[in-house]
Parts: C-alpha cells; structure tokens; sequence
C-alpha cells in the first residue's frame, strides 16, 4: 500500500514535507512512522442506475489518517482525476492543520472519480446515497465527519445526512457539516474558509506596515473560497486586479469590478471573457506584481519554475498544497514573500466545521457574529503561535506550522501509548 500512495505526485510532496518537519523535530523512528501512514484507506465500488438506464461503477476513496485526537474531519470530492494518493494526501494535510489550531480531530479525506458537472441531480444524488450506504461502517459522529469540498456542496451533506439517519433510524445531524442551514447546518460556513484567509491576509498585512485599504491582490480560483476572499477583499477596500480559474485569466491594474465578476461567472461559468479586463494567460497571472497571490485552487501551482518570478509580497496559501517543496526552497532563500501556509491560511473552514458540529451535536446554536468572532479568535491565537514558532527557530512560517501539527500529534501519540 506504501507503494500505491508513494506512487502519486501528491502523496509524495505531503511525505517529503512530513519528513522534513520529522527530520527538524528529531522525532522517535516508531511515532514517525505511526504520525506518517493513514490509519486507514477505504476504497469502495459504488455502481449506479444512470438516466440511460445503464449501471455504471464509480470508485470511491476515503482515507482516515489518524484517530489519536478524536473522530477524523475531512471533505468529499467528485472529481474525475480523484485517486487513492491525492486523498491520502488532504487526509495528512488535514490532521496537521486540525492540530495546529486546537481542534478535537485527526485528518480525513474522501472522494468519488467521477464528473459531476456531466451528471444530472438524480444521477448525483443515486451516487451520494450509495457511497454513504457503503461508509456507514466507518462513520459516525464520533469516528469520521464529512463536509463539502471540490465538486460538493450542502445539498450533497443533505443527503448523506438523510442517508445516514435512515440507516441508524435517527437523525444524526452532526454526521456531516458544511450541510443546509433548514438541517441544523451554522451559519457562516460556507464562507468560513475566504473569511479566514482574509482574516489573516490582515494580519500579515499589519505585519509588514502595508496599508489593507488600497493594497491589492490576485487570485488563482473563484470558487467558494477564491470568490469569497475576493468579494471580502474588494468590499473592505483592497484592489483585486487579477482572477484566474479553470476557463482563463483576466486582469485590471486598476481593479476588477468583483460583484460585476460574480454575476458574470455565474451565468458564463467562468472568468474567461469577463468585459471588465484584459485577458492574460494563467501562468502569467501568477507572477504579476501585487502585495497579495492568493492560490485558491489547484496545488503544485507555485513551483521551481516560478517561484523566483512571483512579485508579491505576501503568498496566502488557500488551496491545499499550492507550492511544492522545490519551491519553498527557492521562497526560502529569496526571503521576500511573506508565506501564509495552507494548513494556517485555509484552516477557516475545518474550524467553523468544528462549530457546526459542536452546536449539531449540543442542538444549540450560535449567531453568524458568534461564529466569526470566536473564528478570529481561534486563527489569531494560531497566527501569533506559528509566528513566534519561526522566529523562536529561525525557520520558515511552512516548517512552523507543520511542526507545531505534528508535534501535537506525535505528543498525542507518544502519550496515549501503542496497544499491544
């Protein structure tokens, strides 16, 4: 199985960011290996009666990488290129950066090979319920909790959730988060990850003495995290002058006019051909000057070849594993950009996952301003920890983030024992 993980590009950037941060923390051989490997791989046949009248199979991945600190947190994904590595390695990413800010979780991560933009909703829907169908042996509220990630939303929780519930003969609502707000769902989740990367673009903002009201920023992805950030930004007075995603690029040294891009993309279903900028070649976008690049897409974006190109000050990781080791080397010794690591910069979301579970479970719930404020609270206290961390040490803000995730987890680990 080691084989099969190390086998994908992005299990293996996870790894050697693993072992670097274990290399620096001098960690004991048995908790290294223990904190590395998943605690456990899932991968199910899903078969499904399309439209056509046709049963087609999909395979679908979840990965539980360990359950040291409580039940395992983690997005599902349809995506055609999905596989077992990929998952493997948001499922490492994600204990890291639940330990990092304090939260009662280790790392999880699943997702279905398919393209849901090529399926109807029945089709989603028959796919959703069989795949929950066939978790129900390794999820619950206190084992494994779902949430929506690329090519999901509430309405794909919604289901789980019902699914779920009618197998147990209750309703279970806090099985998932990042569900309807009508099914105990929170307030401010969906635009909990944007809020936060925000949020902390301000505080290294401050950091760096660059004004927040007129600085301006680019974004690699429009979706519900880049879109988010964007119309944040843009309504506290910082200039967004380029937007890339998957269709194409466009950019205006003056300031794209974000509410106008959002109702664009949301009729043309991309940035590709938006009036109120020039067209610009993806690639290129990521090296214009601005004070902020915001990767909120694709990882392995910022790479060794770009990486000495990139002319922004500040680099707010919102997707998960956007720049590759190579890279961080290059950004290491350039020493100019202010680096926001994705296990911090994008951890919004899996905190205010952490709320909504919290009030799914008391059935108590919390108003929007309750829930931003004591997310804040959470990321400040965690910037301020991995701040101090890399000063402390004389290291890089990547390698004081992971370090703080994993030495938590080693520390649980190491506390708890191995079961004979």
């Amino acid at each position: 199985m080691k084989e099969v993980l190390l086998s994908s590009p992005v299990f293996r950037m996870a790894a050697e960011q693993f072992d670097s941060t274990a290399d620096f923390l001098n960690l004991p051989e048995a908790v290294r290996e223990r904190c590395k490997w998943p605690k456990r791989l899932i991968t199910v046949a899903v078969p499904v009666k399309m439209d056509s009248g046709q049963t087609e199979v999909f395979y679908a991945h979840r990965v539980q990488h360990h359950l040291s600190k409580g039940p395992t947190k983690g997005g599902l994904r349809y995506h055609p290129l999905v596989d077992l590595g990929e998952v493997a390695a948001l499922a490492m990413w994600m204990s890291w950066k639940c330990a990092l800010v304090h939260l009662p979780y280790g790392g999880g991560k699943g997702g279905i090979a398919c393209d849901p933009t090529k399926m109807s909703l029945n089709e989603l829907e028959n796919l959703t319920r069989r795949f929950t169908q066939e978790m129900v042996p390794f999820m619950g509220p206190n084992i494994d909790v779902m949430a929506p990630d690329l090519g999901t939303n509430e309405q794909t929780m919604a289901w789980i959730l019902d699914t779920y519930s009618t197998h147990v003969g209750h309703m279970v609502p806090s099985i998932v988060t990042g569900k309807p707000l009508v099914t105990s769902g929170s307030l401010g989740r969906r635009e909990a990850t944007g809020k936060g990367v925000v949020f902390l673009i301000g505080r290294a903002l401050d950091f760096l003495k660059i004004p927040y009201v007129g600085s301006t920023a680019i974004l690699q992805g429009f979706g519900n995290v880049g879109g988010v950030a964007a119309q944040i930004l843009a309504a506290e007075g910082a200039k967004v002058i380029g937007v890339g995603d998957a269709t194409g690029a466009v950019i205006n040294r003056n300031g794209l006019d974000i509410p106008a891009l959002t109702a664009y993309v949301q009729v043309n279903k991309g940035v590709k051909g938006f009036f109120g900028g020039d067209a610009i070649e993806p690639e290129e976008l990521l090296i214009q000057p601005c004070d902020v690049l915001i990767p909120a897409a694709l990882s392995m974006v910022i790479h060794e070849k770009n990486a000495g190109r990139l002319r922004c000050r500040i680099l707010a990781e919102g997707a998960n594993g956007p720049t590759t080791p190579a890279a961080d080397r290059i950004l290491e010794e350039r020493g100019d950009v202010f680096v926001i690591p994705d296990v911090l910069c994008n951890s919004g979301g899996v905190i205010v996952s952490y709320f909504e579970w919290v009030q799914s479970l008391q059935q108590f719930f919390w108003t929007e301003k309750e829930v931003f404020s004591k997310l804040e609270t959470l990321l400040d206290q965690s910037f301020r920890e991995v701040m101090k961390f890399a000063r402390d040490n004389q290291i890089s803000h990547r390698r004081a983030a992971l370090s703080l995730g994993v030495q938590n987890v080693a520390q649980a680990k190491q506390t708890l024992g191995l079961f004979p």
